[in-house]
């Protein structure tokens, strides 16, 4: 376990470095005041021997020795210090603008553009009439389905019909036989109520059919099938796509609640995205995003931005994002890895700024003293550095922007930065004390 980089190792360090400070401090200030009681005597004969140009050289020697002591953003580090330290030294970077948001992403089918058919009643399969990636049309027969229930039901259906016929048929016969004075109004009123009786029970016999999963043309055929025994059906294609999924075999009974096939249309395909929690709040509807998929490297691939989720992952702290994307050539396969790189500015990427490189350093650099925030730069001479301060822009968790103050490129404390602060304010600290 490497401990140097600890807050505990770091606050153990920064306490050596300002007591060590101290001490020096307090020692100048001991040798400052025994050196500093001369008697008038000895200054008048120290003044006397001593020439003009002399003692003008000597004062601007020691006001240049000085001027860096004086100097309150100005810390220098012994060599044993540094050591101890560890000082790093980087440079500030180049960074895209903060328009753009980078995530992992996953290709899935659009949900609205899958179906999932199976029986609507139990029956065992017949017969298979496709195979897995064939393309379908609406209407198409997948397979061929033999249930007995359903044979029940088509039977009902045919009694109902040819009672629904005969008591059509009298009520026809009755009403013209009225017209005619033979048949009496109660005989026909009698007759008439027969005939809504049967239309109504063939009626709810289709209704019945329908249930099952079979459309009119289906039912009006029931009548014509003599041939086909009444507990066939067919499984239909609801939607034209690609056979996806084909989870059945020839003489395998079905449950009701059973889909073994998927017919998914893959000309479109939905983008999940894991956007990080901290990019929320750039997040929004049409927004463009750029992707590129790990087996299609060369390729890029476009969409826009249709639904933020509400809901935050409380584990991974990201928040799911669905981008549409065509796929005419379908090159796309659900279950592909993406990185995704979306477009956060609010002109959808018009703006000349979208391209602006921004500095930036890492967050470890940023020290803040009083009310001021900046870095420390190495000086001219070793082991000194000086506190710059800088205006800081948007911040992410390893990097901040730097507005102004350092340009792309200049040198700067990348790691000790925050014992160097300590050490900074302990040279302050000895300052007030030697006063």
């Amino acid at each position: 376990m490497n401990t140097n980089n600890s807050p505990i190792a770091g606050l153990t360090r920064a306490a050596i470095v300002a007591a060590a400070l101290l001490l020096a401090a307090c020692n100048s200030a001991t040798d400052d005041s025994d050196h500093a009681t001369p008697t008038a005597h000895s200054e008048e004969g120290d003044h006397a021997h001593t020439g003009q140009g002399e003692g003008e050289g000597g004062e601007h020697a020691h006001n240049g020795h000085d001027e860096h002591e004086a100097s309150p953003d100005r810390v220098e580090l012994s060599a044993e210090q540094r050591a101890e330290l560890d000082i790093g030294i980087g440079q500030a970077r180049a960074a895209s603008n903060g328009a753009t948001i980078v995530a992992p992403a996953t290709v899935e089918f659009d949900a609205d553009r899958v179906a999932r058919v199976g029986p609507r009643l139990q029956a065992k399969v017949v017969d298979i009439a496709v195979d897995l990636g064939q393309p379908v049309d609406k209407g198409d027969t997948l397979a061929v389905l033999d249930s007995v229930a359903l044979g029940k039901e088509k039977a009902a259906y045919l009694t109902a019909s040819a009672r629904y016929r005969t008591r059509r048929a009298a009520y026809a016969r009755d009403r013209k036989l009225a017209a005619d004075q033979i048949v009496s109004d109660s005989d026909l009123a009698e007759t008439r109520a027969a005939y809504e009786q049967a239309r109504a029970e063939r009626r709810a016999e289709r209704a019945e059919l329908r249930l099952y999963g079979l459309d009119d043309t289906a039912i009006d055929a029931i009548d014509d099938s003599a041939d086909t025994p009444l507990s066939r059906m067919r499984l239909i294609a609801p939607r034209a796509g690609v056979i996806a999924r084909r989870d059945l075999v020839a003489g395998q009974t079905l449950d009701a609640n059973e889909t073994p096939i998927h017919i998914v249309d893959n000309s479109r395909m939905w983008l999940m995205i894991d956007a990080a929690e901290q990019d929320l709040p750039r997040l929004q509807t049409g927004q463009t995003v750029e992707f590129r998929v790990r087996p299609l490297p060369d390729t890029h691939f476009n969409g826009h931005i249709d639904w933020v989720s509400p809901r935050l992952d409380a584990e991974a702290r990201t928040v799911q994002v669905r981008a549409i994307v065509e796929n005419p050539q379908g090159l796309l396969r659900a279950g592909m890895f993406a990185t995704a790189r979306i477009d956060a500015s609010s002109d959808g990427g018009k703006s000349s700024d979208t391209n602006k490189i921004r500095v930036v350093v890492p967050a470890d650099a940023i020290q803040q003293i009083d009310t001021r925030e900046g870095v420390f730069v190495p000086a001219e001479e070793q082991g000194a550095f000086l506190f710059m301060p800088v205006a800081t822009g948007e911040q992410t968790m390893n990097d901040v922007e730097i507005a102004s103050g350092l340009a792309v490129g200049d040198r700067l404390v990348v790691s000790g930065a925050f014992d160097l602060k300590a050490a900074l304010t302990a040279k302050g600290r000895s300052a007030a004390h030697s006063h």
